[in-house]
């Protein structure tokens, strides 16, 4: 029996989260009664409620749905939640998010989007296309699709399209009939405790593959898969030994025009209005899929042309002559290295000055060496203090641990109250902000600080 006929009522403990708001979407456009708690009011908890949803900020069992049908946790969650306790004592059906994603994928066509970083930009391109094609698919995506404004949309079409998410082994709850692996360098190691290990979890994902599926996994990133049943092709943006992979690559007016090769052929001068070497790839990646579908050539360039992005991945927030404000969710150093080989194609030249906020003390610990040696490709560099999420602290592990490694001399570490006051008198031109904590408030006010000059 599918245990989403059943379900009357849904409680969210993490409602706010950007996976836990998608499934949320889903339900309350299934007209189940959704409500949930989330630590912090935020513009996404804002929309949900605007959308009918009942959301409270107090982990408080006062205010809680005593007649759910069933609850929903995140992982981040910590288990001194007065809450999630109570429906854990009380005998109620209490699942993660992942579980549920596995309901809902179970009975359909889904395409999972795997990797340590590159899948939230490469699952929503690739719901855009299938959308904006007429293919059509139902998305749940991690970010916010700037086209629609929204991480989630449904569509009659038993098709689904998801990010598959490592944290947690959460993919592993999935079984794909297209899978993508953007990516499989070593992350959440609080989880995993070795490289090896991700690499591993990501074999044990690619040999959920449904039988006669297809695995579409970055060139360089081969896991050991121990099913055979199944088509294997490999993308890259610049290296023609991949089965999919892009030629003929040219900035024009701060877009990527470029020929996508294929194993049937050419698909001449794609364009891709979104900044950041990395998005091409992840482009070829989501045309790859689309080709899968033999969904038409012409109306895939169409829909790459018009994607405007997901917000928070290479955003442009300010995109004048005479000043450049980016953000962006990078995270890791893999990520932040591909951010500022992005900017550098395009700004060639340009000082760019890197404002960075480290994410978890176990990150920073783990890829300090990875940290320093990338921040040093800026010209200068503010970071943040750690944001520590779920994190306690761990002794000697601050930002200033990793100005003191650099060799970069324009460094420095930074409150918040500072940065905004560097912001007012600050006469660069092109300023870069990444982080995977609280920095996008910071860049909002940076943003109106810069632009009310």
């Amino acid at each position: 029996m599918n245990p989403l006929t059943n379900i009357k009522s849904i409680y969210f403990i993490g409602i706010g989260g950007i996976g836990m708001s998608a499934l949320a979407r889903y339900f309350n456009t299934q007209g189940v009664l959704v409500a949930g708690y989330d630590k912090t009011p935020t513009p996404l908890t804002a929309d949900l409620e605007k959308e009918g949803i009942k959301i409270h900020f107090e982990d408080d069992i006062q205010q809680i749905d005593k007649t759910a049908t069933v609850i929903v946790y995140t992982p981040a969650i910590p288990d001194s939640h007065a809450e999630l306790n109570y429906y854990r004592d009380n005998g109620y059906n209490v699942v993660k998010r992942s579980d549920v994603l596995n309901w809902i994928t179970e009975n359909a066509f889904t395409i999972g989007i795997a990797g340590t970083h590159g899948k939230t930009t490469t699952t929503s391109m690739t719901a855009h296309i299938l959308r904006h094609t007429g293919y059509g698919c139902n998305a749940f995506l991690g970010g916010i699709a700037s086209n629609y404004d929204t991480n989630f949309w449904s569509d009659e079409k038993n098709v689904v399209v998801v990010e598959a998410d490592e944290y947690d082994r959460s993919f592993l709850k999935l079984s794909p009939n297209i899978a993508v692996i953007t990516a499989v360098d070593p992350d959440h190691l609080d989880i995993y405790g070795t490289a090896a290990e991700v690499l591993k979890a990501f074999g044990q994902y690619a040999d959920k593959i449904k039988d006669g599926g297809i695995l579409i996994q970055k060139l360089g990133t081969t896991v050991n898969t121990s099913s055979t049943n199944k088509t294997i092709w490999t993308y890259a943006y610049d290296q023609h030994e991949a089965s999919y992979h892009t030629s003929n690559l040219k900035v024009v007016d701060g877009s990527y025009h470029f020929d996508l090769v294929h194993p049937d052929g050419v698909i001449k001068d794609v364009v891709l209005n979104m900044g950041g070497l990395h998005n091409v790839e992840n482009a070829t990646a989501a045309i790859a899929i689309a080709l899968s579908l033999n969904i038409d050539t012409e109306k895939i360039k169409e829909a790459v042309a018009a994607f405007k992005g997901v917000k928070r991945r290479f955003e442009y927030k300010i995109k004048t002559p005479s000043k450049v404000l980016i953000d962006d969710y990078a995270h890791h150093p893999e990520e932040l290295n591909a951010l500022i080989s992005g900017v550098r194609s395009i700004y060639p030249g340009e000082k760019m000055v890197l404002v960075f906020q480290p994410h978890l003390y176990s990150r920073t610990q783990d890829q300090c060496d990875g940290f320093v040696s990338t921040l040093d490709k800026a010209d200068e560099v503010i970071l943040l203090p750690i944001y520590p999420a779920r994190e306690l602290p761990i002794q000697g592990v601050t930002s200033d641990m990793l100005i003191d490694k650099m060799k970069l001399t324009n460094k420095k570490v930074m409150s918040k109250e500072a940065l905004f006051e560097w912001a007012a008198s600050s006469t660069d031109k092109l300023i870069v902000m990444a982080g995977a904590g609280d920095i996008d408030a910071c860049i909002t006010k940076v943003k109106d600080i810069i632009t009310n000059k």
